[in-house]
């Protein structure tokens, strides 16, 4: 059961001290009763994972079947070389813990379609997968259990954010098994940025945009572009 314990000790407001210069006590504590689940851990998800762990998310589930592989590590910043055919939840889960002391965190080793009968209630669900079909299963989940889910997106070097609301998924994307084509590093660590901003003004109550596209690109010349769309609801 969640603590809903809405203070925070000495230690934990030196520890956020400048969050809290950012917004005051009462909406960092009230991000310890916040509970989220991050679909996926790979290189959205070790971003995710470590970006909301450290800024006072009280619980957070970890979600991925896979395990570590040498080839993925340039952009999934959670491993080591040494981590190789390990879980990539279990171990993150260690890292997250091991650099954020107040926050519980849990790992499920299973896939979403199994992990969707879990009973738990999330204030939000993050998508860090790299598959469409996923995707769809996380707008469907989330619509039946009326929580909000955060999507994501990356390949070559750009990539799309959305915080999805009342808009549908499958409504805006045609669901199919593509697999991403090359990927740079940093326009992962970007939109899992631009993910994680978006989870915690959420969480802490700020205002946001919902059912808005973020399409966000380098092109041909290496200029940064942000294109933004609304859904149809």
């Amino acid at each position: 059961m969640k603590n809903l314990n809405d203070t925070l000790t000495n230690e934990q407001k030196e520890f956020y001290k400048r969050q809290i210069q950012l917004w005051g006590e009462k909406t960092q504590a009230s991000l310890k009763t916040k509970k989220i689940a991050i679909v996926g851990c790979g290189g959205l998800g070790c971003s995710l994972a470590l970006a909301l762990g450290s800024s006072g998310i009280g619980f957070i589930d970890l979600i991925d079947f896979d395990d570590v592989s040498v080839h993925n590590i340039h952009r999934q910043i959670g491993f080591t070389t040494k981590d190789e055919g390990k879980n990539k939840a279990e171990v993150l889960k260690k890292l997250v813990k091991k650099r954020s002391p107040f926050v519980e965190v849990e790992s499920f080793e299973v896939d979403f379609h199994t992990f969707s009968f879990n009973e738990d209630y999330y204030d939000l669900i993050i998508d860090a997968t790299d598959n469409l079909p996923v995707r769809q299963q996380i707008d469907q989940f989330s619509k039946q259990k009326n929580i909000p889910w955060l999507y994501g997106s990356v390949e070559e070097f750009h990539g799309q954010v959305c915080f999805f609301e009342k808009s549908s998924y499958e409504s805006i994307f045609v669901v199919n098994d593509r697999k991403p084509e090359g990927i740079a590093a940093p326009i992962v660590m970007h939109i899992a940025s631009l993910q994680a901003n978006i989870a915690l003004r959420y969480l802490a109550d700020k205002p946001i945009k919902k059912d808005f596209l973020y399409y966000c690109f380098f092109d041909e010349f290496g200029e940064y572009t942000v294109q933004k769309f609304g859904l149809p609801k």
